[in-house]
């Protein structure tokens, strides 16, 4: 499996939660090196053991296992010519023990564990080994009776050091002695017995200086009375520890003897920290053992994602007995991802011997090849863009997949323009098809259910969506396509059926009605403001110098103080406004064509002028107006008054 895949699918989290069940370091290393297999045969093998050490963990959670690190660096030590010490020996003591408890538990349960069981049939009887380095140590160290003549050294070690300890507790108390004892009882310096005795005193007692105090007022000295047993002990000792590791190596051969023996018995031990490692992990998901088929079907049964735990919604799902290929459409955040992630995250964690939190007969494919495309891989090291680092992935998978392989995609084609992005996703799809992949992919594309009803081998599926609480139920429906849930959601929450429909015209092409046999609803004033057009705004002046009415589309009326904020300066609403939402403003004397957008209400002509003021005043001339009265009063021939 790739590493993209094994990332994207939280794989090796999966490895390491199983990895923290195990009890020895060598058994964590080997279940986080794990990865997926392809023969069928050791897949179900490796599941039947699983589904035993379950049942053994519910009977008792406590399993004899011993820590194995250690017992292998012992062989490699011994064998570089090097004797083991006894807390070694005794260490292997304890591993052999362990073994026949191991054994003992195990024969205890063949009733339940058939096949792990037997495992510990391969484990040699080593009682001899483990008797006779029990009988040499004791209390950590190598016993007085380990051999005959380290019990001789022995005996004669102590008779001569309590002859020494009798004669250096005579002199303290001698006549000889005591006049120059700065301490009057014996000492011992640098494993020798010695008398305290006056600096100044030091040429009164023959032997040897073995030390000094600080002030150096007195001196630690061995009398040569005692010099000579001294050193009859410490020869003594030199034979003891000569002889202690004689036992040793003797000790260690034997072991090395057994090498071969107690190998399989660490392989076979380390199998069961595995094997149990596995069970527990079944028991903290809530696990059970798939099936496994070649005859690419997908049966999901109340199927969750291992690191959602009890807040996963189950996933039921039987697919792959006439289709190849599920197009899931359906909201954000409902689940879609979730889905991918689930399918392709148990089918590897079932091939790879480990237990999927599904109910019992859940049945999966056995692929050669998971191939994924999920999040946005962007790729900031190659500078690329999330919808080009994605298409880079695909191109691998197109590369690599044929009739073996499951195919994870998720919102294929987006991150472009939405119809190519569309029209890309749709001609991967056929190739993956043709190429034989077993294929999921999520869309947001309604052309992809159209492609997923017409193509042959293809089937659509959605993910609920309660439409009375606008939550997701993350439930996957499969034969049919999502529906149009934005536009759903849109009525729910109180939108006008007229800009829904229109909407679904833009999207579809065809008119839907969304309003129902009851149209009264509408006639609520909730609903009738979305549509009235301009309800608030004033009556204003048209080009032509009339009055508007209500439904005019008019921002700006006649005599309107405004601001232009491009240049700051003031102006006053003329006339307005014509097609393309100009208006004529007086700005400085000088009328000027100025848009709606690039003008700022400053304070309304009704709260400037009344109702009934002549506008004319502020816009025309004075000859201009003389010229109206007139022309209003009565007819003058040849007489004209140009608009200004």
């Amino acid at each position: 499996m790739k590493k993209h895949t094994m990332e994207a699918l939280q794989y090796n989290r999966i490895l390491q939660e199983c990895a923290n069940h195990a009890f020895t370091n060598r058994a964590k290393d080997t279940i986080k090196k794990l990865s997926p297999k392809i023969n069928r045969r050791v897949i179900e093998r490796e599941l039947q053991e699983v589904d035993e050490a379950v049942e053994i963990l519910k009977l008792s959670g406590s399993i004899p296992l011993h820590s194995l690190d250690d017992i292998s660096a012992y062989l490699e030590q011994g064998n570089k010519g090097l004797f083991l010490r006894p807390e070694q020996l005794a260490n292997i003591v304890s591993f052999l023990d362990h073994c026949t408890k191991l054994k003992r538990f195990m024969k205890d349960k063949r009733y339940i564990a058939p096949i792990i069981s037997i495992y510990t049939d391969s484990i040699e009887e080593l009682g001899d080994l483990e008797g006779e380095i029990q009988r040499c140590l004791r209390h950590g160290q190598v016993d007085d009776y380990a051999s005959q003549e380290l019990a001789r050294v022995r005996k004669q070690i102590n008779i001569l050091v309590a002859r020494l300890k009798e004669k250096a507790n005579q002199m303290t108390k001698s006549r000889k002695f005591t006049p120059y004892l700065q301490e009057r009882h014996v000492l011992e310096k640098n494993d020798r017995l010695v008398l305290a005795i006056k600096r100044e005193y030091r040429s009164k007692v023959n032997g040897t200086i073995i030390d000094s105090s600080a002030s150096g007022a007195t001196l630690f000295v061995e009398p040569t009375e005692l010099s000579e047993l001294q050193e009859d002990i410490q020869m003594l000792r030199y034979s003891e520890e000569y002889e202690v590791e004689q036992i040793l190596y003797t000790l260690t051969g034997m072991v090395l003897e057994k090498e071969n023996e107690m190998k399989v018995a660490v392989d076979v031990m380390h199998q069961y920290d595995v094997i149990f490692a596995k069970g527990k992990y079944s028991r903290q998901i809530n696990g059970t053992a798939p099936l496994i088929n070649e005859e690419f079907t997908i049966d999901l049964k109340k199927a969750r994602h291992p690191m959602l735990g009890k807040e996963a919604v189950p996933l039921t799902l039987t697919f792959g007995e006439v289709d190849h290929g599920l197009i899931i459409t359906g909201p954000n955040t409902g689940g879609k991802t979730v889905t991918l992630k689930t399918i392709g995250l148990l089918t590897m964690m079932a091939q790879t011997g480990l237990h999927v939190p599904a109910e019992k007969g859940t049945n999966l494919h056995l692929f050669h090849h998971v191939f994924v495309d999920i999040g946005d891989g962007q790729s900031i090291e190659e500078n690329l863009s999330t919808f080009s680092s994605r298409l880079v992935n695909i191109i691998e998978i197109l590369q690599e997949t044929n009739d073996q392989s499951l195919v994870l995609l998720d919102e294929l084609g987006s991150g472009t323009d939405p119809g190519e992005g569309m029209g890309l996703a749709i001609a991967i799809l056929e190739q993956l098809s043709e190429k034989g992949a077993t294929i999921f992919a999520t869309t947001h594309y309604s052309e992809m259910k159209d492609f997923a009803n017409e193509r042959k081998g293809f089937m659509n599926g959605s993910m609920e969506f309660d439409l009375e609480t606008l939550k997701p139920t993350y439930r996957l429906i499969l034969g049919k396509g999502g529906k149009s849930q934005a536009f759903d959601i849109a009525l729910k929450l109180g939108m006008h059926p007229d800009i829904i429909e229109k909407a679904h015209k833009i999207t579809y092409k065809t008119e839907k009605n969304f309003k129902g046999e009851d149209s009264e609803f509408l006639k609520d004033s909730r609903f009738e403001n979305q549509v009235v057009v301009n309800k608030f705004s004033r009556k204003a002046l048209r080009t032509d110098g009339k009055k508007t009415s209500d439904k005019d589309t008019t921002l700006f009326s006649q005599g309107d103080n405004v601001i232009l904020p491009a240049t700051g300066e003031m102006g006053i609403v003329y006339v307005g406004p014509d097609d393309l939402g100009d208006y004529i403003v007086q700005v400085k004397g000088e009328k000027r064509k100025v848009n709606h957008k690039r003008m700022k209400l400053y304070i309304p002509a009704s709260e400037l002028y009344p109702d009934d003021y002549d506008f004319d005043i502020i816009f025309k001339s004075k000859e201009y107006r003389k010229k109206k009265h007139l022309m209003e009063r009565k007819f003058v021939e040849g007489l004209v008054n140009e608009e200004e």
